[in-house]
């Protein structure tokens, strides 16, 4: 068999692999050792332990379980409430404010946990039940939170461009700052539907309320820590003061301080709980990644790596229809695969044709960044639309997809307009850091 015919056959047998059931990690080493033994040699399977163990000691590696344990212990707090009230107390009187305040406290979580699940869980706990309380259609009300949610991977600290800069070699710190961005226009543009959707629909049941400037202020005054924890990794990170893992290290430090202090979080069965789902996630990520990098090492040795790139090389593709392919490439496989699994079986593929194309690596993980986002408010997989599934679960799922629809084009025509105004995504990184390679 040809190298390319290789490489057809191992896409078929890793998405059954995938499909079946098993553990990415377990699936990906399997698919691997499998590909060596029948068509390699006795030396290609004599570096697997290696190539594996090897992964797994990068020192870039600290920050994921690091900022993994800052969302674990973000999330398990009531700071999505008390970020969600906080808005409200300001917003309440902005027509559609109630779904905004969502919104903005769903990019306000993000900056603080970097998880799209844990946003979507934490802010729709209180949020989508009180939406629905006041008369907001369902389908706003979730679609908001799903869309709201995703935006996890996208602002900073963020574990999507931590796997993404560690597979292409790109810096971490470039990316957070190329997130920020299209992350705040982001949320900008999801309260502007959310405010015409509610202009054009007002909510059943409109509930006067009144806060005096000082219970406006009061409100803030829990979540104020919290957000001295963003500016806490930008100070340290951008000021060249600590790495990215120390930055990481020292959030994670201070998360868990202020959680004891503010929401007396002092219990063994608390502090268990968070470090056990901490760890849990982090083991998960972390075998995903040395078994991602197994898989990849199997397709270098095997030459299929450089025979698709090759073959992509073949169809002389202008800039704007690779950019074209890559988009729908991606977009497929969120729809059908976790965020973490797409990037490391896709970057040996794609990597090798973005340079020569003159494809900035930084620009290129914030779109392919926002492509994921979409798998995860669109099924089959749609991982937070199962999750505001079970935090509303008198909404059909039905009402929660069609809800995240309006949000789905909002995203793809953002793309676009990244395509079109590169500068939204490369901006703050070469302001603050330079211009890049």
């Amino acid at each position: 068999m040809s190298e390319l015919q290789i490489g057809i056959l191992l896409l078929v047998v890793t998405f059954v692999v995938l499909f079946s059931g098993i553990p990415i990690a377990f699936g990906l080493v399997a698919v691997a050792i499998g590909f060596l033994a029948t068509f390699g040699s006795a030396g290609g399977l004599s570096a697997v332990a290696r190539t594996f163990i090897g992964e797994l000691s990068s020192f870039a590696l600290l920050t994921l379980p690091m900022f993994v344990v800052l969302g674990a212990t973000i999330g398990l707090s009531r700071a999505g409430k008390d970020v969600y009230e906080s808005l409200h107390r300001w917003l309440h009187r902005v027509p559609g404010g109630l779904v905004i305040a969502n919104i903005v406290a769903c990019g306000l979580f993000s900056a603080m946990c970097g998880s799209s699940p844990a946003t979507a869980a934490a802010i729709g706990k209180v949020g989508i039940p009180e939406m629905l309380r006041r008369g907001v259609q369902p389908r706003l009300a979730t679609g908001a939170i799903a869309a709201g949610g995703s935006l996890g991977i996208l602002i900073p600290p963020s574990i999507t461009f931590i796997i993404y800069g560690i597979a292409t070699e790109t810096s971490i710190g470039r990316l957070f700052l190329a997130g920020v961005v299209p992350g705040i226009l982001l949320v900008l543009i999801f309260s502007a539907y959310a405010w015409s959707a509610t202009v054009r629909a007002p909510a059943r049941d409109v509930i006067q309320e009144h806060y005096t400037l000082r219970q406006k202020f009061s409100g803030l005054l829990r979540t104020i820590p919290f957000l001295a924890i963003i500016v806490a990794v930008t100070v340290f990170m951008y000021g060249g003061y600590a790495t990215p893992s120390e930055v990481a290290a020292l959030a994670a430090f201070m998360a868990l301080i202020l959680v004891v202090v503010i929401y007396r979080t002092t219990t063994i069965a608390d502090l268990w709980a968070i470090m056990r789902d901490a760890t849990r996630e982090s083991s998960m990520i972390l075998m995903i990644v040395a078994a991602a990098a197994l898989f990849s090492y199997m397709m270098s040795y095997l030459y299929i790596t450089q025979s698709v790139a090759d073959w992509m090389f073949s169809w002389n593709l202008q800039r704007w229809q690779l950019l074209l392919v890559l988009n729908v490439f991606l977009l497929l496989a969120g729809f059908f695969m976790p965020a973490v699994a797409v990037i490391l079986m896709s970057m040996p593929f794609i990597l090798p044709v973005l340079g020569p194309n003159n494809i900035d690596l930084v620009w290129f993980g914030v779109v392919l960044t926002i492509n994921l986002e979409i798998g995860l408010i669109h099924p089959p997989v749609g991982l937070n639309l199962f999750v505001i599934r079970s935090i509303a679960p008198e909404v059909p799922l039905r009402d929660v997809m069609m809800g995240s629809l309006p949000f789905v084009i909002i995203m793809l025509l953002f793309i676009v307009l990244l395509a079109v105004v590169p500068e939204i995504a490369t901006w703050l990184p070469d302001r603050v850091m330079g211009p890049g390679r």
